[in-house]
């Protein structure tokens, strides 16, 4: 038996092939196995290949590999795009009676079972539940007890009414009685259960339940690809807080309502991808200007232009460091896991108070989509902390007033941190404009101000080096000459690289940097080894540029941009790769 067991069902985008993915993950979680998804989507509601796949063990994992030992495949593309991860004994589920799967050929090393998915689906109650039919056959194949199916099929279905949820099960089990009884084979395959109770959640998620943690109570947004499940996550839960979502009828729209709640008081945030990310830009530089705390959520995916909108990618990082007209004191931090989504969002909005600054919250499709399994203690509620920053009430507003009595929001300090009031605050009543501005904020042209405004905002980020820890997460061999620095959701993938490497003989540390700007210093790190590999998914390196300016070394470089993930079996042979090219030149 495997050690893991990969799972996967393919077919057209509107076969229902997300929302049959989602039924057997929750399936697994709820018997108290680990679980790590993918997916592969088309960019259109119907039409284009389309799979989503299923990695488990009673272990924990964090990638997925190139291995499928159980497909569904509801069209004969399905099989052609996972040949190359199907092996000896993998078990191909299809319906051999649906015009286009009639005359599939099955490779002689892998096991075709044929199952009547629709008519099966049809005698319990509707063709529509064929997918269903095809899990009650997958769980046979996986020896895997149809009772943990049962409750992800109530979860899904128990809106619809009793009479449905029967139906269901009544189709999985007819697809389990169908393999048990046609064929007579031992297969490989026998899913362990545990008493384990696990959370499953993918990026997004994890953002929204960070922000309605964090305190977030207003957020505006358009609906985007891959970043519109913050929205959808929030909407219904956040209410219940006293908070509000509103959908906005463009990005620009989205932004400057973000701006307008977080300029009365409230916590706010808005999401999008790198389109929005370029049509809120020039309200980013009137953030920043105004001083005005506002999270920024970035679900990263390929581009440039419209790009594609449903494939993988980290080429917004320049965008988000240096986007906008001007010099534009920013904050950009980019969660390495989908547990650190959540507290990562968390954190944002304490930055963006406490330094009264824009902060961008970097995710990336491929971790947005991926839903994995956490203990629930993972998100401790009790260990959130919120921190307003510096928040001036009646008691204390006096000391912030200028000589003409006004109160003053960008008030010079040493630490270039200003009082701020909310509204209602007696005396506070101020003013904030995108133009350059005094202490008051009242517009001027004055330029020994202009230079004082200017430095005191950008010495706000130099307060929040000293102040805040801006470390790395390190795993690996602390003392191997090969270093390998990433950032984004590659965590998960080198994590498990790392452990292939050591197999074959190759020592390497790693640093996963969750902090863009502000971020930490490698320099002596760099010094340290003897090869250095920076890991990202895009084309020109801009992780590594960045790496490269820090230290004044050159590092090597793996880029990965097609559109997929890395894979940790992949991603292990990419780094033998790259070593070994260092020892030829």
């Amino acid at each position: 038996m495997a050690a893991d067991f990969n799972w996967a069902v393919g077919g057209e985008a509107g076969d229902g092939i997300d929302s049959t993915g989602k039924i057997f993950a929750q399936a697994l979680s709820r018997a108290g196995r680990h679980v790590f998804t993918s997916k592969d989507f088309a960019s259109r509601i119907r039409g284009g290949y389309t799979a989503y796949k299923v990695r488990t063990s009673v272990d924990k994992v964090q990638s997925v590999v190139d291995r499928l030992d159980v497909l569904i495949a509801l069209t004969p593309r399905t099989i052609e795009e996972n040949l190359e991860e199907l092996h000896e004994g993998s078990v191909i589920i299809y319906d051999g009676e649906r015009t286009t799967m009639q005359d599939v050929e099955i490779p002689e090393e892998m096991i075709g079972i044929d199952v009547p998915l629709k008519r099966l689906a049809e005698e319990a109650g509707g063709a529509i539940m064929r997918n269903v039919v095809a899990l009650g056959a997958a769980c046979e194949v996986a020896e895997f007890p149809i009772e943990n199916l049962d409750s992800a099929l109530e979860k899904r279905f128990s809106d619809k009414g009793q009479k449905l949820v029967d139906n269901n099960k009544e189709a999985a089990r007819a697809g389990q009685s169908y393999v048990a009884e046609e064929y007579d084979h031992e297969f490989d395959y026998d899913l362990e259960t545990t008493d384990e109770d696990y959370v499953l959640l993918n990026g997004d998620e994890a953002i929204g339940m960070g922000a309605i943690a964090a305190g977030c109570r207003f957020y505006a947004g358009y609906p985007i690809t891959p970043a519109t499940d913050v929205m959808t996550y929030l909407t219904g839960r956040i209410e219940r807080y006293g908070g509000h979502v509103v959908q906005a009828e463009d990005e620009l729209s989205a932004i400057n309502m973000a701006l307008g709640a977080a300029r009365g008081g409230a916590r706010s945030m808005t999401a999008t991808s790198g389109p929005g990310i370029d049509l809120m830009t020039e309200t980013f530089g009137l953030i920043a200007t105004s001083e005005t705390p506002l999270v920024i959520c970035n679900v990263m995916r390929s581009g440039p232009s419209t790009g594609m909108p449903t494939k993988q990618e980290q080429g917004d990082l320049n965008q988000m460091l240096y986007g906008g007209h001007g010099e534009v004191p920013r904050f950009v931090l980019a969660p390495t896991t989908i547990a650190e989504c959540f507290w990562k969002t968390v954190e944002a909005f304490n930055l963006a108070e406490k330094y009264q600054l824009p902060v961008y919250l970097t995710a990336d499709l491929s971790m947005a989509v991926t839903e994995q399994t956490f203990s629930p203690d993972t998100f401790d509620m009790d260990e959130v902390e919120v921190d307003r920053g510096f928040v001036v009430d009646e008691a204390d507003i006096d000391d912030h007033m200028s000589d003409s009595g006004g109160f003053q929001p960008h008030e010079i300090t040493d630490d270039g941190i200003s009082p701020r009031a909310f509204p209602g605050t007696a005396d506070g009543a101020h003013m904030s404009t995108g133009l350059e501005h005094d202490e008051q904020g009242r517009r001027t042209e004055d330029t020994e101000m202009r230079v004082e405004q200017v430095d005191k905002r950008n010495r706000k980020v130099e307060t929040a080096r000293q102040r805040e820890d801006w470390s790395p997460r390190e795993f690996g061999d602390a003392d191997a000459d090969t270093l390998v620095v990433t950032w984004g959701s590659n965590e998960g993938a080198l994590a498990e690289a790392v452990e292939f490497l050591a197999d074959d003989g190759y020592d390497v540390r790693v640093l996963s940097v969750p902090y863009i700007f502000p971020r930490p210093d490698l320099s002596e790190d760099v010094a340290a080894a003897e090869n250095v590999i920076v890991v990202e998914c895009n084309e020109q390196g801009q992780f590594a540029d960045l790496v490269e300016h820090d230290v004044l070394e050159r590092v090597d470089r793996i880029n990965k941009y097609n559109g997929v993930r890395f894979k940790a079996d992949e991603l292990a042979d990419d780094i033998k790769a790259t070593l070994s090219e260092g020892v030829e030149a």
